[in-house]
């Protein structure tokens, strides 16, 4: 068993950006994910969803499908909820079903981050599911409004809002309350 920490997290990632081997990048992550212990940094989950992110850029969806759910089954914290992630690389294999459980499982679970609201938004609005991406992003401005409290987590709550606007300027629905707090940030 080793440390596992977000320097070597980066590492690796960054070695994928710049030699766009993403493969490798993936297995890399699922083996230090296999020898992390529990005392790592980086958790043994959010080792995998991003080994399964590393395979989405390597479009090889199936592969992080199945990825995802590992970290779903091993239940650490990950920055984004495994579920969003997994729900994410099965639309992109048209899945719908199976996706829309995925999403249902996660509503069920309550998501914990901001993050995972805003991929969720984001994956349903690049799919066509206006309604969807509308809820989403909905729920997460709501949830949300009144934690933000430091610059990066106002930025991805600005960020779900615009989301949120973009899908209700598409549906034709009328500015609301939660539109009208982009005027005000």
């Amino acid at each position: 068993m080793v440390q596992v920490t977000s320097d070597d997290l980066d590492r690796v990632e960054f070695r994928a950006v710049h030699s766009g081997e993403h493969g490798h990048a993936a297995r890399e992550l699922e083996r230090l994910a296999e020898q992390a212990d529990a005392h790592s940094t980086v958790s043994r989950a959010e080792l995998l969803a991003r080994s399964g992110e590393q395979w989405e850029m390597a479009y090889e969806f199936a592969r992080a499908a199945a990825v995802y759910q590992r970290a779903v089954e091993d239940g650490g914290p990950t920055l984004i909820d495994a579920r969003a992630l997994r729900a994410g690389a099965l639309l992109e294999l048209e899945r719908w079903e199976e996706a829309r459980q995925e999403l249902d499982c996660l509503l069920a679970y309550g998501p914990r981050g901001l993050q995972t609201y805003l991929h969720v938004a984001e994956a349903l609005y690049a799919y066509d599911d206006l309604p969807g991406a509308e809820h989403w992003s909905s729920l997460g401005v709501v949830r949300f409004r009144e934690q933000v409290d430091t610059e990066r987590v106002r930025g991805l709550w600005v960020e779900l809002l615009r989301v949120r606007f973009r899908v209700r300027v598409d549906l034709g629905r009328t500015e609301d309350d939660l539109d009208r707090l982009l005027d005000e940030v």
